[in-house]
């Protein structure tokens, strides 16, 4: 998958979304997501990136736990072909849960 197809997969969700974050002011009411490229993860040979390996998060925020709603995007994830890895914490300061899944593109 390249850098330019994740936004069309980010659609199929069928959320709001934005590339790392809302503008001020802008944030839509939960849920949403946000996706991020936050570094890399590059295969080397003879000292130089042989293969480039983005990492790529997708956040998904919610006021509430909502088990169907990650089963959607895991669905979305899963039939684009994509392996990922799921961790979830929760935000007081803004009364959000975050589901990050991290995979690589």
């Amino acid at each position: 998958m390249t850098k330019e197809q994740v936004p069309q997969m980010i659609r199929y969700m069928n959320l709001p979304f934005a590339y790392d974050h809302f503008a001020e002011g802008e944030s839509p009411d939960p849920p949403f997501l946000v996706y991020l490229y936050p570094g890399s993860d590059n295969f080397a040979a003879d000292g130089t990136v042989y293969y480039k390996q983005d990492q790529l998060h997708i956040e998904l925020y919610t006021d509430k736990k909502d088990p169907a709603l990650e089963d959607r995007v895991e669905a979305t994830i899963n039939a684009h072909g994509l392996f990922y890895n799921k961790s979830e914490t929760w935000i007081p300061s803004e009364n959000l849960y975050e589901v990050l899944y991290r995979m690589e593109v």
